[in-house]
C-alpha cells in the first residue's frame, strides 16, 4: 500500500506529517519535494515519518520512494494569515498531533512551481473577497458539501458552499476549490471544472476516484470529499460521500458501560463478560442500542483499563477472547451494536517494550516513545502510569494498525481515546482501512474541545463537549438555560459541516455525576436535553437509576424509580420522534416566563423534521413554570401525556414537549 493518502489543505508554517501506509518496519522509505512555489525553500530529511512545513503559499507536490515504487502527495498551501481561528480550529505548528494542525485559508493563485507550476487544484465560483481580506475579519470559517451523480457519461461533483453564520458574504461570493486524489489515476487534464461542477468521464475512471474540495473566503472549510467508483464487473458506477456517517449511527443511543463496576454485583457469573452479558435483557429494555465498553484489553492493574500492557490480549480479570466475543455475539442478538475503546496514544509504563527502553538507551524499543530532556517519558497531565507513543517509528504505527484490525473485526466501531493526541496522518489511514473493510463501522472521538478538522476524513461522529460543559455551567446557575441553543449553534460556528454527528452526554467516568453536581431538578431537565437537541444522545452507565459514584459499583438495590421512569419517557419520546434527534433542524422561538419565575431557568426552542414539527421546554429550576410561546401547538405534553395548558401559556416541570399544530 505505502502511498501517504489523500492530497492536504493546510496553511504556511502548518507541520504536515508525512508517514507511509501500512509499512513495513525493515523496508526503506524516502522522502522528497518534487514541485513547489518558486520562493519555497521547504525541504524533508531522510527519516521515513517525517515532518513537512511549508513555507510559502501554493501548491506542493512530495514524493515517497518504496522499494517498490513511488508516490505523489499533493499539498494545498494557504497563507498562514488565513488561519481560522476561535473553538474548533486547533492550533497550528504542533508536529504530527491531532487537532493541531491549524488550518486556513485562500483562494488566491499558487505561484509559479518547481516542475509543473499553475494553480492548486481546480478553482470554480464568483468570491474574489478571499484573496484580500484576513481570517481575522468577522467572515468566521465557510462550510462545503460535495455530491456526485452519474449523468449519462459523465460523474458530475457538485460543490455546495456555505458562509459563516455570521459573515457578510453569501454564498456566490465564496470559491470553491478541488482537489484530485493522488492515488486514482484521474489527471487535471481529464476533467473539467466550472459554476462549482467538477466534470469526470466516465472512461477516465479505471476503479475509482476520489475528489476533494473546500469552500474559501477569508478563510477556508473542512474540507469534503466524495468517490465515484465502478462496481461489481466495473459497468456500474456508484457514488459514496467519504465523511457521512454511518445511517446506523445517526438514530442510536449510546450506553457506556465501566466495565469493572457495572456488574460487580454478581457473584455467580464466571467471568465479567458473563456478569455484563445477563445485563443485556436490562440494556434492551432500558431501549439503548450501542453499547461502549471502556478498555477490556491487558493493563497494569488500574481499574479504568486505560493504562495497557498488551494491546493484542483481553485482560485476564475479565475473561478471555472467547467470553468477549460471546457478549459481543449476544448483543448483536438483541439487536444491539458494541464499541471498543481503542487506547493508540500510550501505553502503561508496565508495558514490555517501557520495561526494556527506560533509562536505557540503547534499547531497540527506545525510539518507540517520546522522552523528556529529564529522561522521563513523554505524557500529559503528569500522569506517571503511562507513556506516550512516538509514531515516527514504523514498529509503533505498524504494531497499532495491527492492534486496531485484530478488534475492528469484533466490534461495530471504535471510541477512539485521546485523539486529539495521536497524529491527524494515521487516524485518516486508519479510517481508510477500516471502511474499506466495513462502511458502516463507526469512528467516535474524544476530543477536548472539539476540532471540526476532525471530521475530514478521520471521524463520524464528537463528543460535544461543548454542549457538555454548558449544561454543567447551566446546572449550577452559572449561565441562563438558553445557553445550550449558543453550544449547539456553535457547531457551525466552529466550522463543522452540516454532516458531522455528535454524541451529547451529561456524564462519563471521568466525570462527577451530574446529579451530584447540580442537584436533581436540573439533572431532569438536563437529560430532556439529551433527548430533545441535535444530535445523539449517550447515558453512563447507572445515570438512569440516580447513581452517584462514578466509578463505583452500581447500587442497582438503590435505584431511584423516579429517575429511571423520567429516563424511560425520555427514550420513548426520542424513538418515536425522529425530528427530536439528528435529523430534525434547531430553531429559536419567541418566549417568556410567567410570574416570579427566573427566566435564566427556562429555554424553549423548536425542532422542525419533514412531517412534523416540536416545541421544547426545559426548565433547571426547581419550581414548575408557565411559559408562553409564540408558536400554536397541542397542549398534551409529548413526555408525560398530559395536557399543560395553563393561564398564560403552557407548565413545564422539568422536560415537556409539544406538537405543533397544522
Amino acid at each position: 500500500m505505502d502511498h501517504p493518502g489523500p492530497p492536504q489543505f493546510v496553511a504556511v508554517g502548518d507541520v504536515v506529517q508525512l508517514a507511509p501506509r501500512d509499512p513495513d518496519p525493515e523496508a526503506t522509505y524516502r522522502w522528497s519535494v518534487t514541485e513547489a512555489p518558486i520562493a519555497s525553500e521547504a525541504a524533508v530529511g531522510d527519516e521515513a515519518v517525517e515532518e513537512f512545513v511549508p513555507d510559502t503559499p501554493g501548491r506542493y507536490r512530495v514524493t515517497l520512494a518504496t522499494p517498490e515504487e513511488r508516490h505523489h502527495l499533493t499539498v494545498r498551501v494557504f497563507p498562514g494569515d488565513h488561519r481560522p481561528t476561535g473553538e474548533g480550529a486547533g492550533t497550528a505548528g504542533i508536529a504530527g498531533r491531532s487537532g493541531y494542525s491549524g488550518y486556513s485559508g485562500y483562494s488566491g493563485q499558487s505561484g509559479s512551481a518547481r516542475g509543473s507550476g499553475g494553480r492548486s487544484g481546480f478553482a470554480s465560483g464568483s468570491g474574489s473577497g478571499a484573496r484580500t481580506e484576513p481570517a481575522g475579519s468577522e467572515d468566521g470559517r465557510p462550510r462545503v458539501r460535495l455530491d456526485a451523480e452519474i449523468a449519462g457519461d459523465e460523474a458530475i461533483v457538485r460543490a455546495t458552499p456555505t458562509p459563516h453564520p455570521e459573515s457578510a458574504r453569501d454564498a456566490g461570493d465564496l470559491d470553491v476549490e478541488f482537489l484530485l486524489d493522488d492515488r486514482d489515476g484521474v489527471t487535471r487534464g481529464d476533467v473539467t471544472v466550472g459554476d462549482r461542477e467538477l466534470r469526470i468521464p466516465l472512461a477516465a475512471i479505471d476503479d475509482r476516484v476520489r475528489v476533494h474540495g473546500v469552500a474559501v473566503g477569508a478563510s477556508y472549510s473542512v474540507a469534503d470529499a466524495v468517490s465515484v467508483e465502478r462496481l461489481g464487473d466495473g459497468e456500474d458506477v456508484g457514488v459514496t460521500r467519504l465523511n457521512e456517517p454511518p445511517a446506523w449511527a445517526k438514530d442510536a443511543t449510546l450506553y457506556e458501560i465501566y466495565v469493572r463496576g457495572y456488574a460487580a454485583d454478581d457473584d455467580e457469573a464466571e467471568t465479567t463478560f458473563e456478569a455484563l452479558e445477563k445485563r443485556l435483557d436490562y440494556l434492551d429494555d432500558l431501549g439503548v442500542d450501542t453499547l461502549w465498553l471502556t478498555p477490556v484489553l491487558q493493563h497494569d492493574g488500574a481499574p479504568h483499563g486505560y493504562n495497557i500492557t498488551d494491546f493484542l490480549s483481553i485482560a485476564d480479570d475479565l475473561g478471555d477472547r472467547e467470553d468477549y466475543e460471546a457478549f459481543v455475539d449476544a448483543a448483536h442478538d438483541r439487536g444491539m451494536r458494541v464499541l471498543f475503546d481503542l487506547v493508540l496514544n500510550h501505553s502503561a509504563r508496565d508495558h514490555e517494550w517501557f520495561q526494556d527502553a527506560y533509562g536505557n538507551p540503547d534499547s531497540p524499543y527506545r525510539d518507540r516513545y517520546e522522552w523528556q530532556e529529564s529522561g522521563e517519558p513523554g505524557t500529559y497531565f503528569d500522569w506517571e502510569l503511562i507513556a506516550n507513543f512516538d509514531f515516527a517509528s514504523l514498529e509503533v504505527r505498524r504494531y497499532l494498525l495491527d492492534a486496531a484490525d485484530t478488534w475492528a473485526a469484533v466490534a461495530d466501531g471504535f471510541r477512539c481515546d485521546m485523539a486529539w493526541a495521536v497524529p491527524e496522518s494515521f487516524w485518516k489511514e486508519l479510517r481508510e482501512r477500516l471502511k474499506a473493510r466495513d462502511p458502516e463501522f463507526l469512528l467516535l472521538d474524544e476530543t477536548i474541545p472539539y476540532i471540526a478538522d476532525f471530521h475530514e476524513g478521520m471521524f463520524d461522529v464528537h463528543f460535544d463537549t461543548t454542549l457538555y460543559f454548558t449544561l454543567r455551567q447551566v446546572g449550577r446557575g452559572h449561565e441562563p438555560a438558553d445557553a445550550v441553543l449558543d453550544a449547539i449553534e456553535g457547531r457551525t460556528s466552529s466550522g463543522f459541516p452540516d454532516h458531522a454527528a455528535f454524541m451529547l452526554y451529561l456524564e462519563n467516568h471521568d466525570e462527577t455525576r451530574y446529579v451530584v453536581e447540580c442537584g436533581d431538578a436540573a439533572a431532569k431537565a438536563a437529560a430532556g436535553a439529551l433527548f430533545t437537541l441535535p444530535g445523539i444522545p449517550m447515558l453512563y452507565g447507572g445515570q438512569e437509576l440516580g447513581q452517584r459514584g462514578n466509578r463505583d459499583p452500581l447500587a442497582w438495590d438503590h435505584a431511584r424509580e423516579d429517575v429511571r421512569s423520567h429516563y424511560d419517557d425520555l427514550l420513548a419520546l426520542h424513538d418515536e420522534h425522529p425530528a427530536l434527534g439528528f435529523h430534525g433542524d434547531l430553531v429559536r422561538v419567541e418566549y417568556e416566563t410567567a410570574g416570579e419565575a427566573d427566566a435564566d431557568d427556562v429555554v424553549a426552542f423548536g425542532r422542525e423534521g419533514e412531517d412534523a414539527s416540536y416545541v421544547v421546554l426545559l426548565n433547571f429550576g426547581s419550581e414548575p413554570v408557565t411559559v408562553g410561546i409564540d408558536e400554536t401547538v397541542d397542549a398534551t405534553d409529548l413526555v408525560s401525556g398530559e395536557s399543560r395548558a395553563a393561564e398564560g401559556g403552557l407548565t413545564v416541570e422539568d422536560v415537556a414537549v409539544f406538537e405543533t399544530a397544522d
